[in-house]
């Protein structure tokens, strides 16, 4: 039909890169440099970090066995043995830190959101980045002064898990604030229009949204956190048995490496025994990390839709 109209064709990528106006010209080429440049800028970053997770593996897997796990150390740091107390320890003083900092952080964060004021909420949320900026060293004189020397728990399981406790607060504080402010206000105001209390609307509604959100916070607090060596350091002190008490010594694996390394040159054994300790570390908080996706993801499918 000859009075038909020709249907144009679609303008593509290549008909936007033949015309000559320097402005679509450089955005083109700018667009397809940033898809291989980001791809090597991630390369760049996370190279380091497998160099890192090679050089413990190979000083570790040759000599790490069963006997490493289930075995405790010899008397005197790095003189041979395995690693049972220590992996009991950071275990039993990242369990009790965990407590402290869900009892302080949670509650704050569940009261900034949900209780306070925005002046008071303001202030408690300033003291917790500056909390969260303070170096662990000084939370471990903190606890080194008040726990092991004014409280006279003495280097012990209690002072080690309270003061690791202290400094993983913020981390936990920061997840709950921010996931029960990210309640959307018409989900309170259907609860509360429908006749729910407050006690009701934060148990029933609020929480089930933001709970996973907050757990993602709690692993990843107890990753950061196990892995510190400073609070540990001046609150505990390395012993060959696991801790028999609340306030009984009680080791941890960076300990070991701190203390292996240190002594490696005097006892050789010392340093198989902190690349072992080293890549436990590794593996725990691999694990930790991997659960913190795990929770975020299955929270993102739990709440896909939920809130349009």
């Amino acid at each position: 039909m000859s009075g038909a109209l020709a249907v144009p064709r679609p303008v593509g990528l290549d008909d936007l890169t033949r015309d000559r106006t320097g402005h679509v010209v450089r955005r083109t080429w700018f667009d397809r440099a940033m898809r291989w440049l980001l791809p090597l800028l991630y390369l760049v970053a996370i190279l380091p970090i497998l160099d890192l997770v090679y050089w413990v593996a190979r000083g570790a897997l040759p000599s790490l066995s069963l006997a490493t796990l289930t075995t405790n150390p010899s008397p005197g740091v790095g003189s041979g043995g395995g690693l049972y107390a220590p992996l009991v320890g950071s275990v039993a003083i990242l369990a009790v830190a965990t407590g402290v900092a869900l009892a302080l952080g949670f509650l704050g964060g569940l009261a900034t959101a949900e209780y306070l004021d925005e002046r008071s909420a303001g202030i408690v949320r300033v003291t917790a980045n500056i909390m969260a900026g303070t170096p662990s060293i000084v939370l471990g004189l903190f606890g080194y002064i008040a726990f092991v020397t004014f409280f006279g728990w003495g280097p012990s399981l209690a002072a080690a898990g309270v003061t690791l406790g202290i400094f993983m607060t913020p981390y936990i504080f920061r997840a709950a604030d921010l996931a029960y402010s990210s309640v959307p206000s018409h989900i309170r105001e259907a609860a509360v229009g429908a006749g729910a209390r407050p006690i009701q609307y934060l148990l029933r509604v609020a929480s089930p949204i933001a709970l996973p959100q907050v757990l993602s916070g709690v692993f990843l607090a107890m990753a950061i956190g196990v892995g510190e060596t400073a609070p540990i350091y001046l609150t505990t002190t390395a012993v060959e048995l696991p801790p028999l008490g609340l306030f009984a010594p009680a080791s941890a694996l960076p300990l070991y490496i701190w203390s292996g390394f240190e002594t490696g040159l005097v006892l050789p054994s010392a340093i198989a025994l902190a690349y072992e300790a080293a890549f436990l570390l590794l593996v725990i908080v691999v694990g930790l990390n991997i659960l913190v996706r795990l929770i975020a993801a299955r929270a993102r499918r739990r709440l896909e839709g939920l809130f349009q």
